[in-house]
Formats: C-alpha cells, sequence, structure tokens
C-alpha cells in the first residue's frame, strides 16, 4: 500500500498530462513542417471511388491558431486549477470548497425562513402546517434513503413512526441524534453465553420476553444465561436509551424476528451507523427536521 501513499503517483499523473499537451503541440509543428510527395496537380496518390483524390493543402491558419490556443489554454487552466497530480493550483480552489461556498450562499437565502421557528419549542413547530411541509422535505432529502418516505423504516433501520426509541423520543434526543449521529454496537456474546445449546435456550428466552411464540423449556434453561446480556438490556430486558441497546421486550426486532436472527446476532454481533447531520444542515434545519420527526411518532400531541 505505500506505492499509493507516496509521491511517485502523483509525478506519474502529472507527467502523462504534460507530455500529452507537449505531444499535441509536437504533432502541429511536424504537420505543418511535413512535406508529402504530391503530383503535378497536388494530390498525394490517394485515390477512393474511382475519383475522389487526397489534396495536399495545408490545415488552415485559423484551426492551427485555434488548436495553439487550446493548448494554451490547457497550460494556463493546469496553473491556476488543480490537474497535475497533488498540485493544488495557484487560486487553491476545490471541489469541496465551492460545494461549502455554494450552501453557505443557500442558507444565508432560506435563513429568514427559519428564523420563525428557532425561538419555537419543537411542539409547537411540529403544530405549524410550514414548518411540517419544510421538516418534510428536508426529511426526504436527508433521512427517507434509510427510513423509507414513509419514515416506517426497514430491516436495519428503526421505525420513526412508533413509540420505540433506542436513543429516547423527546425532541432533545433526536435533536442530539441528528446533530451528532449515532453507532450502535452489540458484541459477538457467543463465548460469554457458552455452548451452541446455550446459545438457542438464550434465544428462546429473548422471545419469550416479548410473549412471542418459544420453547418454555429451553427459555426457562435460558434465562441464567441471560446475565452476559443484562449489562446493556438490563436485568428485565427493557434496554437502556444512555446506550442505545434496544428493548426486547415490546416485540419490535430491528434486525430480524426469530431463533435464526437472535442467534445471528449473539454470534456475530452488529454495529448499525446514524451518520451525523451537523455537517449538512444548519441549526435551525435540524431544529425543524427534529419537531417533524418527533411528530411523526407524537401526531395527536403535533395536532393539538
Amino acid at each position: 500500500m505505500s506505492d499509493f501513499t507516496s509521491n511517485f503517483w502523483s509525478i506519474y499523473v502529472a507527467s502523462i498530462t504534460l507530455v500529452s499537451i507537449l505531444a499535441c503541440l509536437l504533432l502541429l509543428w511536424f504537420s505543418g513542417k511535413a512535406k508529402a510527395m504530391t503530383a503535378s496537380d497536388n494530390t498525394t496518390g490517394h485515390v477512393w471511388d474511382g475519383d475522389l483524390r487526397e489534396m495536399n493543402n495545408p490545415l488552415p491558419r485559423w484551426w492551427a491558431w485555434l488548436f495553439v490556443i487550446t493548448i494554451v489554454f490547457s497550460l494556463v487552466y493546469l496553473a491556476l486549477y488543480p490537474g497535475l497530480g497533488t498540485y493544488a493550483g495557484k487560486l487553491g480552489w476545490t471541489s469541496l470548497g465551492q460545494h461549502k461556498t455554494e450552501m453557505d450562499k443557500g442558507n444565508q437565502e432560506v435563513a429568514p425562513l427559519y428564523a420563525k421557528f428557532t425561538g419555537m419549542a419543537p411542539q409547537d413547530v411540529a403544530k405549524d402546517t410550514q414548518a411540517m411541509a419544510i421538516g418534510e422535505r428536508l426529511f426526504m432529502n436527508n433521512c427517507s434513503q434509510c427510513h423509507g418516505s414513509d419514515a416506517r423504516g426497514n430491516k436495519g433501520f428503526p421505525n420513526l413512526t412508533d413509540k420505540d426509541w433506542l436513543y429516547g423520543g423527546t425532541p432533545e434526543a433526536i435533536k442530539e441524534s441528528l446533530t451528532k449521529g449515532r453507532t450502535g454496537v452489540m458484541p459477538p456474546m457467543a463465548a460469554a453465553v457458552g455452548s451452541a445449546d446455550d446459545l438457542k435456550n438464550l434465544a428462546q428466552y429473548v422471545l419469550s420476553l416479548s410473549g412471542s411464540p418459544h420453547d418454555s423449556v429451553r427459555a426457562a434453561l435460558g434465562r441464567p444465561k441471560f446475565v452476559a446480556c443484562a449489562a446493556c438490556h438490563g436485568a428485565d430486558g427493557k434496554g437502556n436509551v444512555a446506550m442505545g441497546a434496544p428493548n426486547l421486550t415490546d416485540d419490535i426486532w430491528l434486525h430480524g424476528y426469530g431463533e435464526a436472527a437472535i442467534l445471528s446476532m449473539v454470534n456475530l454481533g452488529k454495529t448499525n451507523q446514524m451518520p451525523a447531520q451537523a455537517d449538512k444542515l444548519t441549526e435551525a434545519q435540524i431544529h425543524v427536521l427534529a419537531a417533524y420527526v418527533w411528530g411523526l411518532s407524537n401526531k395527536g400531541a403535533a395536532a393539538k
């Protein structure tokens, strides 16, 4: 991997770029200097379709100068903008910098639109029709890719319309999730539980916590093994919002239902990440979006 982090590749790319431009210039120069053998009628002797002859006329001057101007332009461009390996260019332009500039400009233009919502409590924002229309657009653009356009989620992506919240469902908790993101880690626990039979017993006990169909004999045997899980999910299995540990008693299964799904989680573990939105959205936009998401599972309260 050291070859890909050295200066060699930067020099390699810059060299190919400059040599290619120089080759175009030399090609143009040699084309103008080269003398082709011609007949008395100024043809090269090449004939197509019986009567179509190739003339030996020089390139039009306007075309040749346009070619030269193109080459000069390319050299000036490469001096001002990045294009020669790791050379940043005299202007210091970057696509990321331009994107940030355009985003900042756009955010400044819409700031007055959000101004009236920033001083309102999220519960009050959730009652404002205009704010919810804006929140819906923000959700569609930034959240629906994972949680779905109806916010009901999918396997591995939480449903935002129910009352089940891994990190808490208050407006403040939702805003923190949006701003900082979340990383949930379920470590592989098979070694701490025991044998393959112990794992199956534990899976049946976990199913029993939510009243799901289960083997009661195996569940009883698996109950003592749950101590390995209680540190995160609690002794009663109701989870821990401080850690993002799911409630195992509510029959809501984020990563799949049944013994096989539980065994997979215990054996392999799982890491889920909710990306932070603070680098994409302004504080005012997050405030409105948090109110919108809160309103999805509190429709009655938001409508009052």
